[in-house]
Order: structure tokens, then C-alpha cells, then sequence
């Protein structure tokens, strides 16, 4: 890769369109981390809001998607990390939260790719 490694903040679906089912939501979970391993692999250090909440969810207490633990963890801290990253990866399909995730990475100047292979490297 010619370019400067990208921290990249990979945002899709997560419980969007799942009823939250938890096979889907894993459906959701193994997109972005796929995406994740293709930006890897082109030297960028990809990263999920859901890879660094879910851990602190579970010691928080958090028992099932919506609860308090959830609330309080699963988007503030996407909202935190997007703002630290060089750019955002939108993947999959319609997603509230995503799509909140493009619109600060926009607001903080960061680019926004909607396919990954717009991504230097790949």
C-alpha cells in the first residue's frame, strides 16, 4: 500500500432490519467484521463501535439489546470513536445508527467511502 494506514470506522446494520434476532444480528456483526478483515489486509486498522461496546456492555451488566447497560454504552461510544477516526466505511443496508455514524464522521471532516473499494489499497 502507497498510502498512510486510515484508522476507519466500519458502520452498518447492526440490530436494523433483525427484529433482534440474534442469528441476524450475528449476520450484521460478520459483515462489518469482513469488511474489517478486507481493510486489514490493505495495511488501514479498521474498527467497529460494536468490537469495543459489546465487551463493555456484558461487564457492565448489559442482559438484552435495549437495556440500560445497552443505552448507555452501544451508541455513546460509537459516537465518541467516530470523531477519533480518519474515516468511515458505510456498509450493508438501512441502518439509523449507520447512518448517524456517517453523519458525524461527515460533520467532523472525515471522509465518508460507501464502497470499499473507494478505499486507497483495495
Amino acid at each position: 500500500m502507497t498510502t498512510q494506514p486510515l484508522l476507519i470506522l466500519v458502520a452498518g446494520p447492526y440490530r436494523s432490519g433483525t427484529n433482534d434476532d440474534p442469528e441476524l444480528i450475528n449476520a450484521n456483526l460478520r459483515a462489518m467484521n469482513e469488511a474489517s478483515l478486507r481493510l486489514f489486509r490493505a495495511g488501514h486498522i479498521p474498527i467497529t463501535g460494536e468490537a469495543m461496546a459489546l465487551p463493555l456492555m456484558e461487564v457492565a451488566g448489559s442482559q438484552q439489546i435495549g437495556d440500560a447497560a445497552f443505552n448507555e454504552i452501544m451508541h455513546p461510544y460509537a459516537r465518541l470513536l467516530v470523531g477519533r477516526c480518519d474515516a468511515c466505511l458505510r456498509i450493508g443496508g438501512p441502518s439509523q445508527g449507520a447512518d448517524e455514524m456517517v453523519a458525524l464522521a461527515q460533520a467532523h471532516g472525515r471522509t465518508v467511502f460507501y464502497h470499499i473499494e473507494d478505499v486507497p489499497g483495495l
